[in-house]
């Protein structure tokens, strides 16, 4: 390690005055910043609820072209203005403490290093660092208590110098990998919530509700038999039921339940009528007329959730043990959009799996950036002896023949989409077997439909499910395993650059030019966006610094800072 970045990282500088920033003031790049360039702004002392810190790396990501196109217009930032007040990307981000403010100084101090963990929450409202809060492109800013102190405490994490700056920062998409494969839905009906219960004149089957809406507060039926009714009534004895004609019913509801569903239509609108995080419950033993028009947006952002039962028992959908999150051991999992940064995080999870899948599929459309992902994914498997199957496919019957050659005409027992198009999830939900999940992990906004087959849900115990975002906890798990050498989120750096080269990222993440992550360091001034592989061969040095396979490492990190590092960063160190 050279002796300037020993000191740059383990004894954190004086703050300067100034400070370069890429500040976001509209939709676009070319309002990221002023004239394609950051700009320089002040750095205050911090008061006494904050903390100054520096900034020493920040992934790009997708979700930030989202916002880049969207500008004020994005869920998160509520209709602001952003020519009048701006934000800043930058969401995946490292940083270490250089400053503290008096009421702070029991829990924080100078050298700290710490990850950011962006997916905040204050009084129930997410307010996201990089998006509500402006985030980490810039070299030196303030946290408040709109990080320190929001719901769930202060959204940081402590590191230390095991890991590397880039590593640091890459803890949070991996930490939205590992949430992919939590529970993150509502799998019981929910407490003094507001339920509709649908059934058919002509279906002639008993049901058992037994204690199943016994704390619900509203339940709304339509289409039910009399008795069935009355047995509704003696086992929800706080609800207050009303029979409403099932065309003038008006949602939203937390729980639906359908009771012997036939029409895929009528399950498309009972799945619009579902509230934010809703459940919604098919009981019966014949297939639906159809696939249905869902919106698999809202699986992804609104945790709306899908369960069924075969028989009679309307309890036996809910919870943990008939509903699951976890990849299926010794099973075959497909991913599609496999060669992405976020794809080959979810390979390498599930590769490293204990009691993970025997067979993996990746599958994408580019031929170029697989055969990177392939390079830094086939010694994992070899060395875990896993089946690794990296290819393109033309055609859905092309991913039709080869899930069918890779499962013997089964299916998929797993399927995760990180592509992010509708066509992609139906392609893929096609080639599930019939007991599968299906992880949504692109972010598909919400108002995006696709026609799936939900009639395996409640005939076979299939999963729809989806999730946006990670939590303080899976960010935790993520730097712990990547401590204990189960998880390298390092390998996904693709490219790297200096705070000047953060526009250039931004557009290369549009260009899907490189296979694997984006890293900016905010204290090198001078870098270019380079690929690793550029970098390793023009400096040999840093070259012999990578892992297997070229994979980025602290070691090349030190190299890397020791050439490019502003003098300005340890002038007063």
């Amino acid at each position: 390690m050279s002796e300037a970045y020993a000191t740059y990282r383990f004894v954190p500088p004086n703050a300067p005055r100034s400070t370069l920033a890429w500040n976001v003031y509209g939709k676009g790049v070319d309002s990221v910043g002023r004239d394609g360039k950051p700009e320089w702004v002040d750095v205050p002392a911090p008061s006494k609820d904050q903390i100054l810190v520096r900034v020493d790396a920040v992934g790009l990501c997708f979700s930030d072209v989202k916002l880049i196109r969207l500008g004020g217009e994005h869920p998160k930032l509520y209709g602001r203005d952003l020519a009048t007040e701006p934000t800043r990307l930058g969401h995946e981000t490292a940083v270490t403490v250089v400053a503290v403010g008096s009421e702070l100084a029991g829990r924080f101090h100078p050298g700290q290093r710490l990850a950011i963990q962006p997916d905040i929450y204050s009084g129930g409202r997410s307010t996201a660092y990089g998006y509500t809060i402006p985030g980490g492109l810039i070299g030196y800013h303030s946290l408040g208590p709109e990080v320190l102190a929001a719901d769930d405490g202060a959204y940081v994490i402590e590191v230390d110098e095991r890991l590397g700056y880039a590593e640091t920062a890459l803890t949070e998409p991996w930490a939205c990998v590992e949430a992919a494969y939590t529970q993150r839905r509502r799998l019981v009906p929910l407490p003094g919530g507001r339920a509709w219960v649908i059934g058919r004149q002509d279906d002639h089957r008993s049901y058992r509700f037994d204690r199943t809406l016994a704390d619900t507060r509203e339940v709304v039926v339509s289409g039910l038999r009399d008795d069935l009714v009355t047995a509704l009534r003696s086992s929800a004895p706080k609800a207050a039921i009303s029979v409403v004609d099932e065309a003038l019913v008006r949602g939203p509801f937390d729980d639906i339940i359908m009771l012997g569903p036939g029409s895929a239509a009528l399950v498309s609108r009972a799945s619009d009528a579902l509230a934010f995080r809703g459940l919604l419950n098919l009981v019966g033993d014949e297939p639906l007329d159809g696939a249905v028009d869902i919106d698999i947006g809202r699986i992804h952002y609104h945790y709306t959730a899908y369960v069924g039962t075969r028989g009679s028992n309307v309890s036996a959908s809910y919870g943990e043990a008939r509903n699951r999150a976890e990849l299926r051991s010794g099973g075959v999992a497909l991913f599609v959009g496999a060669a992405g940064p976020m794809g080959q995080m979810h390979l390498e999870r599930a590769l490293k799996k204990p009691n993970g899948p025997a067979t993996l599929i990746g599958v994408d459309l580019d031929r170029e950036r697989l055969t990177t992902a392939k390079k830094h994914l086939d010694p994992i498997a070899t060395a875990l002896g896993k089946r690794l199957v990296m290819t393109t496919v033309s055609s859905e019957e092309e991913l039709a023949m080869l899930v069918a050659r890779e499962t013997n005409g089964r299916g998929a027992d797993d399927v995760v989409v990180t592509a992010p198009t509708a066509a992609a999830v139906i392609q893929a939900a096609r080639v599930m077997a019939g007991d599968a999940m299906l992880v949504l992990f692109a972010g598909l906004p919400v108002g995006t439909r696709a026609a799936l087959d939900l009639s395996r849900v409640f005939l076979h115990g299939a999963q729809y499910t989806g999730t946006s975002g990670s939590r303080i906890a899976d960010q935790d798990l993520v730097v712990r395993k990547t401590l204990a050498g189960e998880l390298s989120p390092a390998r996904a750096v693709a490219a790297v650059g200096g705070i000047e080269a953060a526009a250039d990222g931004l557009r290369s993440l549009v260009e899907g030019r490189f296979a694997g992550k984006i890293v900016i360091f905010p204290q090198l001034r001078g870098l270019p966006l380079t690929a690793i592989e550029d970098l390793a061969a023009s400096d040999p040095e840093l070259g012999a610094a990578l892992g297997p396979g070229g994979t980025w490492t602290s070691d090349a990190e030190a190299v890397l800072f020791a050439k490019h590092l502003e003098p300005a960063a340890i002038a007063s160190a």
